[in-house]
């Protein structure tokens, strides 16, 4: 196929594209008040707007011949102007309120549905494309509600009134002035797909540039380490320039469609004008009537302009809601079954996988976990331990859920993960990551986030027991200091020592710890050794060890190897088989 023949315009296509716009009704609908206040703001303002003509007709005939007349003429005038000014303010009100209301509650859902995706779209999607999604293109659609809509809606109504009155006023003249409409439809339609590609492209071409500025301040102190700078301003300028250059030719597009829409509709006003002007010469029609029928031609060409601007933006708006459809089409693999079950209470924490056997969407030639066999007794504490690529932290996702199965089952206290409610099932289990997430936020924020509802008392026994509660009150507000973005204002250990204060206050019957204490200095290390022994005490505990002091203190050592477990049993006891594990100890824990 030749190049020509893809870019043809396919109107039908356009079409579908601005169907996407459908998907905005539902908020709309939300507000039905606002919506009918803005109707009725709008109509207002349109029969004010195509009385105008009207009251110009009169004031040319009959003002300026009858000085009794005069007064009432212009007074007429002014009321008409007085009720377009209060409908076009109301309608302006209505309507950007409209647009602020629906973009939010538009906002608030795809926060929540973004949220709510598994894992596996996370993992291979970038956090700052969705943040230009959630933010550049939903502005878009603010434009549409609180500006297009409205323009486009108002356009519609005074170029159907400003038809019907020219062909009233004179039906030879109308029939002139409607040569210009097919004519300046024609270019919307032949450029509407060009435009709407270049806006898709242009609106992606942002997103490249958030996401490079958002990962590049996320790991700022890198960067400032690194004295890399001006190569991440290279970076970061490369993108914006590219991003510029493909607005550049969205622009270019946009500009030649207007041009030409407004360059046919006016030359079709100056050929209506050059008829009806001598028309008047004539006697045929009389001064009044030729300026009603100009007013009438005026306001319909500025409105077949308007919509064409309107068009456009449109376009770019289909495109963006083109982008948020995608991401709320996105269905989590992950999800609560129809009728899902409940962990039976109290929760002993009785872990067990049944030949289990996983693979990764992103290495389906790899198992993660091959026949994977493990039973963990309620309050035991067993150390997962091996090389890089073992399946260790894939453990840790099946028992979170954020992955299933796909042969073999996993079970708590007997029931099948797959037949609860994740929610539920979180609810249950407590994590402290290797590198833990530090909220930007209150250092009480941070702690509370394991339990929202917990009170002061219960807040600052978590904080003392996870030995964090002496270095929060040295801090300038105490627990209401701001710990920064990161927690850039704490330690390592301090992040440690709050991250599992959180997981204190949850206080859930199973808890997961991703070797908490495998980058910290000595000292920082025995702190956070003390408050994780009072965080295991009577919970079933899955430790991924990277350290000897961790293993030791355990009841039992799983070693893993590709997914499977090939030795366990006490440290002395896999010391003495010779196998990977007192591998593993010589090189990197006995040192």
């Amino acid at each position: 196929m030749t190049d020509s023949a893809t870019d043809t315009p396919d109107p039908s296509k356009s079409k579908a594209k601005l169907g996407t716009l459908r998907a905005l009704w539902p908020f709309v609908r939300q507000h039905a008040g606002l919506f009918a206040a803005w109707l009725c703001a709008l109509a207002l303002a349109s029969a004010a707007t195509l009385s105008f003509p009207v009251a110009f007709k009169q004031m040319i005939d009959g003002g300026f011949h009858s000085g009794g007349n005069i007064d009432r003429v212009f007074l007429g005038v002014f009321i008409v102007v007085l009720v377009l000014a209060i409908a076009s303010a109301a309608r302006f009100y209505f309507v950007s309120l409209l647009g602020e209301r629906v973009v939010a509650d538009l906002r608030r859902q795809l926060y929540g549905h973004l949220v709510g995706l598994d894992a596996e779209f996370h993992d291979r999607t970038r956090s700052g494309e969705l943040v230009s999604r959630l933010s550049a293109d939903s502005e878009l659609l603010r434009s549409v509600v609180g500006s297009s809509m409205s323009v486009a809606l108002r356009s519609s109504i005074t170029v159907i009134g400003s038809i019907v009155m020219l062909f009233v006023t004179s039906p030879k003249l109308a029939a002139y002035a409607l040569v210009g409409i097919p004519l300046a439809v024609l270019p919307i339609v032949l450029g509407a797909r060009r435009l709407e590609k270049a806006s898709r492209a242009s609106q992606d071409r942002v997103a490249d540039a958030n996401t490079l500025a958002s990962e590049t301040l996320g790991a700022v102190r890198t960067v400032q380490a690194h004295a890399r700078e001006p190569y991440e301003l290279k970076r970061f300028g490369d993108a914006v320039s590219v991003a510029v250059e493909t607005a550049r030719k969205r622009i270019r597009a946009q500009s030649l469609v207007t041009a030409t829409v407004i360059t046919l509709v006016f030359g079709a006003v100056v050929l209506v004008l050059w008829s009806g002007a001598h028309d008047v010469i004539g006697g045929r029609m009389t001064t009044g009537e030729l300026g009603q029928f100009v007013f009438y031609a005026l306001i319909g060409g500025g409105s077949v302009g308007a919509l064409a601007e309107v068009w456009n933006e449109l376009q770019r708006a289909a495109g963006g809601m083109g982008r948020i459809a995608e991401l709320l089409n996105e269905t989590p693999t992950i999800r609560a079954p129809a009728a899902p079950r409940r962990l039976p209470a109290p929760v002993k924490g009785e872990i067990r996988f049944d030949n289990v056997s996983f693979r990764y969407p992103s290495r389906p030639d790899l198992p993660a976990l091959d026949d994977f066999d493990l039973t963990v007794n309620p309050g035991e504490t067993v150390a997962l331990v091996g090389p890089s690529g073992a399946g260790k932290s894939t453990v840790f996702s099946m028992l979170l859920r954020f992955h299933d199965a796909q042969s073999g089952s996993v079970r708590i206290d007997g029931v099948d993960l797959r037949d609860l409610d994740p929610a539920h099932l979180r609810e249950h289990i407590a994590l402290v990551p290797q590198q833990p997430t530090i909220f930007a936020a209150s250092a009480a924020e941070n702690i509370r986030y394991g339990k929202l509802d917990a009170t002061d008392a219960e807040l600052h026994a978590a904080a003392e027991a996870a030995e964090a509660d002496d270095f929060i009150r040295e801090l300038p507000g105490g627990f209401d200091s701001q710990l920064g973005e990161r927690g850039a204002r704490l330690s390592g250990g301090q992040q440690q020592r709050i991250a599992i204060a959180r997981a204190l206050l949850k206080d859930a019957p199973i808890l997961l710890l991703d070797e908490a204490t495998s980058a910290l200095d000595a000292q920082s290390e025995r702190a956070v050794q003390h408050a994780l022994e009072r965080l295991m005490a009577g919970r079933t505990t899955l430790v991924i060890a990277h350290r000897l002091a961790t293993v030791l203190k355990a009841d039992r050592i799983v070693v893993m190897d590709r997914g499977r477990i090939v030795a366990q049993g006490t440290h002395a006891e896999l010391l003495a088989q010779d196998g990977l594990y007192a591998e593993l100890a010589r090189l990197q824990f006995l040192d």
